[in-house]
């Protein structure tokens, strides 16, 4: 705003977004019961036995994104693989209005050409790390030993070496159960008064917790200064976290040491 004094800001419409998504939903069901969401837009599907009795995955996707263009008006791209690890990744490859295919005989050859930072799971600092190690591309992560992964890697080595080699035997999983518990705020102004701070960590995450009788143990807050720089912090507790007072008193703990800020926190957020 101080930027760009003309800037028109739209407030967000998630009642809509939210109805958009039923939609689509309900078109993915005509196909599969086997749909597992990611968020509001996107979610895997396996077809392999499908209800409308398409004889492949193309053509399959084909069809759904020509239903989401004539029932919602809106564009859909989708990345068609033998695993979710390869449809992530070639679901980004024709957005946002196309689809792509990767073939087990081709799954091989598209991961050795892709930058490690492109992989799913593979965050920023995992692929700074890997680059320091050498490591650029998927032929790159091939070519080293399991030994040497583990060492460097630890747990998560089986994995990232698995999927350099195009391996990822998650399956589609329908109406997961929820882990989690998160909400995060944004404020017009940068908040300073440690109070203000304090009770605004875990404004809105308590409400859907007790609603839904969920209790998880593990408390995360994070903030973000205006300077954009952002700051999280963890903990684990002994017995799961059923009562409010504990959640404000857990968040409360792990936001104080921040306190009071050196600079205007622009967001706070709490996941249980």
């Amino acid at each position: 705003m101080r930027q760009c004094a003309e800037l028109v800001f739209v407030p967000p419409r998630f009642d809509i977004y939210r109805g958009v998504s039923r939609q689509i939903q309900a078109i993915f069901a005509d196909y599969t019961t086997l749909i597992e969401p990611l968020a509001l837009d996107e979610a895997y599907l396996d077809v392999t036995e499908n209800r409308r009795g398409l004889t492949t995955a193309s053509a399959t996707a084909t069809e759904i994104r020509t239903r989401i263009l004539q029932e919602t008006g809106l564009t859909a791209s989708a990345g068609v693989s033998y695993n979710k690890f390869l449809a992530k990744l070639a679901s980004g490859q024709r957005k946002p209005n196309g689809q792509f295919v990767i073939t087990p005989e081709t799954g091989g050859d598209f991961i050795a050409s892709l930058p490690v930072a492109r992989f799913h799971f593979v965050g920023p600092v995992t692929a700074a790390r890997m680059q320091r190690l050498g490591i650029e591309t998927g032929a790159d992560l091939r070519a080293k030993s399991r030994a040497f992964m583990q060492h460097h890697f630890g747990k998560s080595a089986a994995w990232h070496f698995g999927i350099a080699n195009g391996e990822d035997d998650r399956p589609v999983v329908a109406d997961r159960p929820r882990k989690s518990s998160g909400s995060e705020t944004t404020f017009e102004r940068g908040l300073t008064a440690s109070a203000e701070i304090e009770a605004g960590v875990e404004a809105d995450v308590w409400a859907w917790c007790d609603k839904a009788k969920a209790f998880g143990r593990t408390v995360t807050v994070k903030v973000r200064f205006t300077d954009f720089q952002q700051v999280t912090r963890s903990r684990s507790l002994s017995a799961a976290i059923a009562r409010h007072d504990l959640l404000r008193r857990a968040s409360g703990e792990l936001v104080r040491p921040l306190l009071p800020p050196t600079k205007g926190v622009r967001l706070l957020g709490a996941t249980v």
